[in-house]
């Protein structure tokens, strides 16, 4: 009997260990790619890119589509961030879906918001649209106000009502940069039509200075769980989304920040009304189509745009976003089982379903099953002892140094906090993530597992401050 404990636990021990090994492999590979399209970049004239696209991007007139419920507190400030953008040609359409707090009223009051008659064109099933406004300060505003139906729902409402061939969705808690729209569009206009859909980076906007939608100070929040987001958004986007994005194997553009060609939208049905994770689901659902058709279309990720967005203060909020983060990915992965490993969907069969799949689905499950191992082994002898420190050190490496190296990059490339206070608070927070924030976050991804086999479908809520000091929702 022991000697059969005694394999096992071996056993255990030795499939974390490969499974550690490889995934560490994968993220160090996807480093080093990230920092040679970054480093390409890097002696590139931003500004003066931006003035010589001009006139191209005018061509291509863009609808902004935020999807509101319940966002009184920081939906002005959006609104005002938008109107503020700097692209040629854009209507702005906000998706009121069945709120229940002031949303549409302060809008109504803010923007002079009248409502007219319009005709709209169903290309997407939705739940009835009660009325249109439009605004008579800003003719390009308008405010759709709908029965309750989600915010896939209220995506597909908008990409209805919209006149140009391109949207970009933006949560209604987002702001943009001034030259956010010029940069991510960049690719798609550029491109000729081969690039679908771009995405781009993130920011967790807690901490930072805004008022009347514009952001003035860059600062980290002084709350520990915000910074830890911060050092998580850096490290995904810095790090796993530039390099699947520039081999075209990228399943997820948030749905914080997207552009999308609308026609291929409209013809994969839209946003899924059925799955927690709408923005994951389209992404899916365009690669899926795209090869099926055996059409040759991108979907890229553009790491220079930012967009600053919300991020929960406390552990209840951040339990439930993640939760629900977890279920969205493992619904769309096993709605579309079949593209796995499946030679007819390419690089994305073959390459991006098993890395999604083994690494981001199923690593919760193994990473947690190795902090309790390491614990666990202390407890059973001292021939395991060697395992679980060789098991600490790769967790170390894995969830602090491949951080830290993150911020690094983000720093020399991007150089979003200019403060060197800030940046030597990420660093150091980075070199606690395994001792306490990886462990939680991976008891919550866990939950999401649970969620998924009850069949339980928790959109979940999180508790609005806004993102305005002496904003204009004020």
């Amino acid at each position: 009997m022991d000697k059969l404990v005694n394999y096992l636990v071996l056993f255990f021990g030795g499939f974390i260990l490969v499974y550690m090994i490889v995934t560490i492999t994968a993220y160090g590979i996807m480093l080093i790619i990230a920092f040679i399209d970054l480093r390409k970049q890097y002696k590139l004239d931003k500004r003066e890119l931006d003035e010589n696209y001009i006139d191209v991007f005018y061509t291509k007139p863009l609808s902004i589509i935020v999807a509101a419920y319940n966002e009184e507190v920081g939906i002005v400030d959006s609104v005002l961030s938008l109107l503020s953008l700097r692209y040629p040609q854009t209507e702005l359409i906000i998706v009121n879906d069945g709120s229940t707090d002031q949303t549409q009223q302060i809008l109504i009051e803010r923007f002079q918001m009248k409502s007219i008659s319009k005709v709209v064109k169903e290309q997407i099933k939705t739940k009835a649209i009660v009325q249109i406004f439009r605004s008579e300060i800003h003719h390009n505003l308008f405010l759709i106000e709908k029965e309750n139906g989600g915010k896939a729902d209220a995506l597909n409402a908008g990409i209805n009502l919209s006149r140009f061939p391109y949207f970009c969705s933006i949560d209604g808690d987002s702001i943009l940069d001034e030259k956010s729209l010029l940069r991510v569009m960049e690719p798609i206009i550029m491109s000729n039509g081969e690039v679908i859909a771009a995405g781009g980076n993130v920011r967790i906007a807690n901490g930072i200075d805004v008022q009347l939608g514009s952001v003035y100070g860059k600062k980290l929040s002084n709350n520990p769980l915000v910074v830890m987001q911060t050092i998580e958004y850096i490290r995904a986007f810095m790090m796993g989304r530039i390099a699947l994005g520039k081999f075209n194997l990228i399943l997820i553009i948030s749905g914080a920040f997207s552009v999308f060609s609308k026609k291929w939208v409209v013809e994969v049905g839209g946003y899924a009304t059925d799955t927690i994770g709408e923005d994951m689901e389209l992404v899916v659902r365009l690669h899926r189509f795209l090869k099926e058709k055996k059409l040759k279309k991108k979907i890229q990720f553009v790491p220079d745009p930012v967009c600053w967005t919300e991020a929960p203060e406390n552990l209840g909020d951040l339990r439930r976003q993640r939760r629900r983060w977890h279920q969205g990915l493992i619904e769309s992965l096993w709605k579309h089982k079949r593209m796995t490993l499946n030679p007819k969907y390419g690089k994305i069969g073959m390459i991006a379903f098993p890395y999604f799949l083994f690494v981001e689905c199923f690593g919760p499950i193994i990473e947690l099953g190795g902090y309790i191992y390491i614990v666990t082994s202390f407890f059973l002898g001292s021939i395991y002892y060697e395992f679980s420190i060789l098991l600490t050190l790769l967790f170390v490496l894995y969830g602090s140094i491949l951080s830290a190296f993150s911020i690094l990059l983000e720093s020399w490339s991007m150089n979003t906090y200019t403060s060197i206070k800030d940046f030597v608070k990420l660093i150091l927070m980075s070199l606690t993530e395994t001792f306490w924030y990886r462990p939680l976050s991976l008891i919550w991804r866990c939950e999401g597992f649970v969620q998924s086999i009850l069949r339980r479908k928790d959109w979940g809520k999180m508790k609005r401050v806004g993102l305005s000091k002496e904003g204009g929702s004020k």
